[in-house]
């Protein structure tokens, strides 16, 4: 019994020095592994065939402080998002072949990831990505990653050091309010940041075009423009930017990069670059009844005319208002100084509007709006614009006795009577010819009076 006893109290020590020794065997096991870990690891790195391991992610303030032509661009370069333009920018070793369509990122020597930049995106620069037959008219252009050993040599460019915008002038260019809405407004956001120094490379440029433009162009850039498509040079530039800043039609977004901006900006800028007298409207006082406020008429030649100009000119001016009726032989820059010295411009909707960017602020647009269910399209294509320029905006719909189609349909027709029921009927490509292209206005001078009195109102209030 005592032996027993004995054995039992002698059960304990032993189970705890078994446990001290298996402890001691495992720390001793995980040593070794341990250093032969490290020896390995340090082994591998300092081997001088090898790449060094990539260096870890700088902080972004850091980043912010490399050089441009040693930091990877962003994941891609471009921006698909916007439904309406595609837009890629880089920063560092860019290589412009114009005549291939090709811009090239080329990555540093020393980067460490280099050989893993063979990636390539498609865009074709200009503001009309949903629309077809406008893109059909545009370049495609090829954006790729590069390294060095892959990219062909800078050719001879004395302006090496000069930042590019690449952008096309296809599309709609030539109808005005496009010139505009695609291309003159979005140029003029995207290329503010630069203040000159930048310089323009532009597919499916026109002579004309460039002429006709030549005062807005001018102050945006100190360099010529480049014929993107026939550019035999490789042109290397320290930054690239490939498309334009699309805000929206006819005005500029001042939440949207570059922030601040806004069409008052882009107001003062048309009256400084042709040379625009007036930057603010009359002002009707009581005791200055001899001064007349200016009207101009925008009266189109062949589609959406006013059938009855001269009622028009004759209320206007029984109203009180001197009349100029704009006619077509004028250049542009001609035009601009008729139109900034007038104080009222009424038009039908239409491009003949655009000129609306001429006017000083606090000017009144009256834009007629014909039969169609145009109302809501006509304020986002000039209402917003003229609001947005500091201007007062009046909407005239005109009603179905005012419209000539009256001369066409008879009255229960849904021509007339109901807009939405046509466009099912007959289709919208059909009805848009039809409300656009074949149709007049004649205006009730009765009914019309009232926006020339509320015009005045308008210029007496400011």
């Amino acid at each position: 019994m005592r032996r027993q006893k004995a054995a039992t109290a002698a059960e304990p020590q032993k189970l705890k020095q078994v446990l001290l020794g298996g402890c001691f065997l495992l720390s001793m096991i995980l040593l070794l592994l341990y250093t032969s870990y490290v020896v390995s690891f340090s082994n591998s790195t300092l081997r001088s065939d090898q790449e060094p391991p990539p260096p870890p992610v700088p902080h972004r303030a850091e980043e912010k402080r490399k050089n441009p032509a040693e930091r990877l661009p962003q994941n891609p370069f471009c921006d698909f998002s916007n439904s309406r333009n595609d837009y890629c920018e880089m920063e560092g070793d860019i290589r412009i072949h114009g005549n291939s369509s090709s811009i090239l990122f080329v990555a540093a020597p020393s980067n460490p990831n280099s050989t893993e930049l063979q990636q390539s995106w498609k865009l074709k620069p200009h503001p009309r990505k949903g629309d077809a037959r406008a893109m059909a008219r545009v370049t495609e252009m090829s954006v790729k990653s590069s390294s060095p050993r892959h990219a062909p040599r800078c050719g001879d460019d004395k302006h090496n050091s000069v930042p590019a915008i690449l952008f096309s002038t296809g599309g709609y260019m030539g109808n005005f309010f496009h010139d505009f809405t695609d291309i003159l407004i979005p140029i003029f956001t995207t290329s503010q940041q630069f203040k000159g120094e930048v310089q323009f490379m532009v597919s499916e440029i026109l002579p004309q075009w460039n002429d006709k433009y030549r005062s807005i162009l001018k102050p945006l850039t100190n360099y010529e423009i480049v014929d993107f498509n026939h550019d035999q040079r490789v042109r290397c530039r320290p930054r690239v930017i490939v498309g334009l800043k699309f805000h929206k039609d006819m005005s500029i977004d001042p939440s949207k990069p570059p922030h601040g901006l806004s069409m008052l900006d882009f107001g003062r800028f048309i009256r400084k670059s042709f040379e625009l007298d007036r930057d603010t409207a009359i002002r009707l006082r009581p005791d200055q009844a001899k001064k007349k406020p200016r009207l101009l008429i925008i009266a189109r030649k062949w589609t959406r005319i006013f059938a009855n100009v001269d009622e028009i000119v004759g209320k206007a001016q029984e109203l009180g208002f001197e009349v100029v009726v704009a006619k077509a032989n004028y250049g542009l820059a001609e035009f601009a100084k008729i139109v900034n010295s007038c104080d009222v411009m009424l038009g039908v909707h239409g491009a003949g509007l655009t000129n609306l960017v001429f006017l000083p602020t606090h000017a009144v647009v009256i834009q007629v709006v014909p039969l169609g269910g145009l109302e809501g399209i006509s304020w986002v294509d000039f209402g917003v614009p003229t609001v947005s320029l500091g201007m007062n905006y009046l909407q005239y719909t005109v009603s179905v006795d005012e419209s000539t189609l009256t001369e066409q349909f008879a009255r229960g027709d849904p021509v007339l009577s109901d807009q939405r029921e046509a466009y099912k009927k007959h289709g919208w490509d059909k009805m848009i010819e039809l409300y656009f292209a074949k149709q007049g206005v004649k205006l009730d001078m009765e009914r019309f009076g009232s926006s020339l009195l509320h015009a005045l109102e308008l210029l007496r209030r400011q």
